[in-house]
């Protein structure tokens, strides 16, 4: 049983590989059209970001705080890219409504092209956060290629979160304006620019119902304090990636014929 879906899985990649490849093609030359710096703004915009962060926030939370630009640094780089993959993966199936109209294909393909063009760029800003870091005299260990599971946790998740997001939208289109809300609440609840230590512990626990402030959080754990995170919050990690997209899968599917009618 598990062996024939993978070989389905295998057919369709086959068959849609050229088209996907096609669409993530497409979203970089949209994206970075007409621009002067072109994919430079990749690594620019968080940095412009950063810069200012570090200026403002510096005084009032950063004063004792070790290590507190790669501390900021790591907090911009994941909201950045779930910011990023879910908005863009938001307009996915609106953007490509007359492709869709005419042509049927998987409709999950014009969102993971989204997702991909967002890796894309939060792997070259990545390379930036790491040169920070050795500026920064971060000690570098094997412990950095953990770093990929959190990475792994955050991409299923967009992938999810941007399904339920483009579903919601097709039906809603006032889901755009209330998400651009929540993006502003979510940044503040993140814990990007401030520590934890200010809050009582009962109030510390709150913000791992946050899945971006656990991820960031473990970015944290394994660059700055040099500490792998326990088994326990691996697994939040996972659990939070599994509903996400467990949820978005099944609302594509349950959906994936009604989607056309509200276009």
């Amino acid at each position: 049983m598990l062996t024939k879906k993978i070989n389905k899985w295998k057919n369709r990649y086959q068959e849609y590989k050229f088209l996907f490849s096609e669409l993530v093609k497409r979203d970089f030359s949209q994206k970075y059209k007409r621009t002067s710096l072109g994919m430079a703004w990749s690594v620019l915009s968080p940095l412009l970001t950063l810069l200012i962060m570090k200026i403002v926030f510096t005084e009032f939370f950063g004063r004792n705080t070790p290590h507190y630009t790669i501390y900021l640094f790591s907090g911009n780089l994941v909201m950045a890219f779930y910011k990023e993959a879910t908005k863009n993966g938001m307009d996915s199936l609106m953007k490509n409504s007359k492709i869709i109209e005419k042509i049927n294909i998987p409709k999950y393909l014009f969102l993971l092209s989204k997702n991909i063009s967002a890796l894309v760029n939060f792997l070259l800003t990545m390379l930036v956060y790491f040169l920070f870091c050795f500026f920064d005299h971060i000690s570098f260990g094997p412990r950095m290629i953990l770093l990929l599971y959190p990475i792994g946790c955050l991409v299923a998740m967009n992938v999810g979160i941007g399904m339920i997001l483009s579903a919601m939208y097709v039906f809603f289109r006032d889901t755009k304006y209330l998400y651009d809300v929540f993006l502003t609440l979510l940044t503040y609840v993140s814990a990007i620019f401030y520590t934890l230590d200010r809050f009582d512990p009962v109030y510390q626990k709150l913000f791992l119902l946050n899945p971006v402030y656990v991820i960031i959080k473990y970015f944290r754990t394994i660059v700055i304090d040099c500490q792998i995170p326990s088994l326990q919050y691996h697994g939040l990690c996972a659990l939070y990636a599994i509903i996400f997209l467990a949820l978005g899968a099944h609302i594509y599917k349950k959906y994936n014929t009604e989607f056309i009618y509200y276009m």
